[in-house]
């Protein structure tokens, strides 16, 4: 096979850590008439440097070449981009004096310390360390929280995975089910839950994710009153305050759904 030529190839001329970089970073997606032009020009331009004035050393041992980069626009996650603009503007505007997140993008997270006191729960604790961030172990299976308790609460792109093992976690064809109760029993009255995952036409990639219909998440949150849904079309269009029927018929879209609890204080 080409491919396995060219790999074998470069592995036999090249360091150790810039063909593991190579192939780390290119070689798992490789398109070899592509990949063999796009590194013809990253010779070309690593001789042309090489040779203008003021120009630093350059040593094989430290190339790292970043070869799809040069696009005419800004490449971006439209449901990660939409989704975490959407929930950090409704906390925003929500000014809670602190808020739970279970789960979602740390770069969300991190950009939250700046207006709250943040607590981020994930079965795999973030090790960071800046100011109104506390990290917490935790399932989002077993919050450790008492019924009721939390005023402020956000989930997005993470109840899909539950039970499909790709985190370590156990396998359960439950999981985002009894994520969403979870997460709903938590919620105290009053409280605004920021809720997201793939809609669209109900299936499991395994091991990847789930897709639910927005039917379904309603059902899920049962006990629980829709504030607003949100999301983004398979299109990559970003649409705000639609009804969830709208996207029954999607194939990937992100629904974000906006819950509360009503009810009385005991």
């Amino acid at each position: 096979m080409l491919a396995s030529g060219v790999i074998q190839a470069l592995k036999t001329r090249l360091p150790g850590p810039v063909y593991g970089r190579l192939r780390r970073l290119y070689f798992s997606r490789l398109n070899v008439p592509r990949q063999l032009c796009l590194y013809g020009s990253f010779a070309s331009d690593w001789r042309r440097y090489s040779r203008m004035p003021g120009a630093e050393p350059l040593h094989w041992r430290d190339a790292y070449p970043v070869l799809d980069q040069g696009t005419a626009a800004t490449g971006f996650d439209q449901h990660y981009f939409y989704q975490d603009a959407w929930a950090f503007r409704k906390i925003a505007e929500a000014r809670p004096s602190s808020h739970v997140d279970v789960g979602s993008n740390v770069r969300f997270v991190g950009m939250l310390t700046a207006i709250t006191h943040v607590t981020f729960i994930d079965i795999r604790p973030l090790l960071a360390r800046i100011p109104n961030l506390d990290s917490k172990a935790g399932s989002v299976l077993d919050l450790p929280y008492l019924d009721g308790s939390l005023l402020s609460l956000s989930c997005l792109h993470v109840a899909e995975h539950v039970g499909l093992g790709r985190y370590g976690d156990p396998l359960d064809p439950q999981g985002t089910r009894k994520a969403a109760a979870e997460l709903a029993r938590v919620l105290r009255i009053g409280g605004h839950l920021y809720f997201g995952l793939p809609v669209g036409r109900p299936r499991v990639c395994f091991n990847a994710h789930r897709i639910h219909s927005p039917q379904q998440v309603l059902e899920y949150f049962g006990a629980l009153r829709l504030v607003e849904f949100s999301g983004v079309n398979d299109p990559g269009e970003f649409l705000t305050a639609i009804r969830p029927a709208d996207f029954a018929n999607q194939e990937y879209a992100c629904g974000l759904f906006h819950f509360t609890k009503e009810g009385s204080a005991s």
